[in-house]
Parts: structure tokens; C-alpha cells; sequence
């Protein structure tokens, strides 16, 4: 789902923004479940298998970081960081790596023709740093849905930037805390407008002649 498709604008936007702010006052857990089942429609939108391997990197993230809480071993977070990286080399460069086997030594096994699933070094290093920093002891609680919600919150999950949860566990902790800011949410909005424009308008239009040029 592209943020400057209809299906966004008019179907996804209003109905997350409406559904938070009903929610947010009356059961944040629910504000915040909301927000994680619009992130995993967000990303399950462009392929429902994509969904299934975020899924299965924040369960088995989430437990490498109950082992460390537990147990603070450096065995654990070299067991986590390993299978993060093995994730991400298996699915972004597995095939790069058979093409040089063969072209050296001119080999033919044959490719797996393995789709890249989007943002997955996004949401791969946001959950490696958050297990080094477990480990550093710089995080002592966070409940699995917020640990969901930091790594699937769709604003930032297919195109960054990486965020560290020191800037986003304390904003999750001011869900209902805070009242409706007009303001705040006018100037949100603009700005969304205002990129959205750049986009559609500059980037998309000079993007035409770019390919041509290609």
C-alpha cells in the first residue's frame, strides 16, 4: 500500500486516525492494538507472505529479549543477532551470493528466485538494536504490544528510518495521556499533505525523465 494510493487516502488513513483517537481515551491496550492490525494490514497489503515473516521475526525477537531479561547471557544476544542476519542475508542476498559462486566457479545452481520482502532491514536492524540495548541493560520492561507496535508501526516500516525505542516507547507510554491537540494534528497533516505533494507533483513527475535517461 503506497501512501499516495486511494485505497490509503480514503479507506486506510481516516479509518485508522478515527478508530485511535475513539479508542486511545477509552482502552489504550485497544488504541494500541488497533494501530498493530492497521500496521500489519499496511504491510500485508503489498504480499500476504511478507506478513508472515514479520510476524515470525517479532515472536521469535520478542522471545530472544524474555531469555535476556531472564538471563542476561551473551550467548542469547549472539543467538538473536545471528538469526536476524541469517534472516536477512537468506532473503536479500542469497541469490547475489549463488550468482558469484557460479560466475568463479562457473558452476549452475540454479537461483531461487526469492522475493524481497519490503523494509526487511528496517524492521531486522530496529529489532537487533533493541536487543543490544537489552543487553546493555538500557531497557528493563516492555510488553509485547508495544514491542509489536514499535517494530510494525507503519508510518516509518518500509522506508525508515530506523528508530531505537527511546523514541518510540515513551510516546507509546502517552497514548491517552494527552488530549487532542488541534493544532498539533493540523500541522501533522499539513506536512503529510505537503510531502505527499512533493511526491506526487516533483519526485513522480522528474521520475519519468530519470527512467527515460536510464
Amino acid at each position: 500500500m503506497l501512501f499516495n494510493s486511494y485505497i490509503f487516502i480514503f479507506l486506510f488513513f481516516p479509518l485508522c486516525i478515527l478508530g485511535y483517537y475513539f479508542l486511545k481515551d477509552k482502552n489504550v491496550t485497544a488504541a494500541k492494538i488497533w494501530l498493530i492490525g492497521f500496521s500489519l494490514w499496511f504491510y500485508g497489503y503489498f504480499n500476504i507472505r511478507y506478513l508472515c515473516i514479520m510476524i515470525f521475526s517479532i515472536l521469535l525477537n520478542y522471545g530472544a529479549y524474555q531469555l535476556m531479561i531472564r538471563n542476561k547471557k551473551k550467548c542469547i544476544l549472539f543467538a538473536g543477532v545471528s538469526v536476524n542476519l541469517l534472516l536477512l542475508f537468506y532473503f536479500k542476498y542469497f541469490d547475489f551470493f549463488i550468482e558469484n559462486i557460479n560466475t568463479v566457479f562457473g558452476s549452475s545452481i540454479a537461483l531461487r528466485n526469492i522475493v524481497l520482502p519490503l523494509g526487511i532491514s528496517f524492521f531486522t536492524f530496529q529489532q537487533i538494536s533493541f536487543l543490544a540495548d537489552t543487553y546493555r541493560g538500557e531497557l528493563k520492561n516492555c510488553n509485547f504490544v508495544d514491542y509489536a507496535l514499535f517494530v510494525s508501526f507503519f508510518p516509518q516500516l518500509i522506508a525508515g528510518p530506523i528508530v531505537t525505542h527511546d523514541e518510540m516507547l515513551p510516546q507509546f507510554e502517552r497514548i491517552g495521556k494527552k488530549k487532542f491537540d488541534e493544532d498539533s494534528f493540523c500541522r501533522g497533516l499539513f506536512i503529510f499533505v505537503l510531502g505527499m505533494g512533493k511526491k506526487v507533483l516533483i519526485a513522480d513527475t522528474f521520475g519519468v525523465a530519470v527512467d527515460a535517461g536510464y
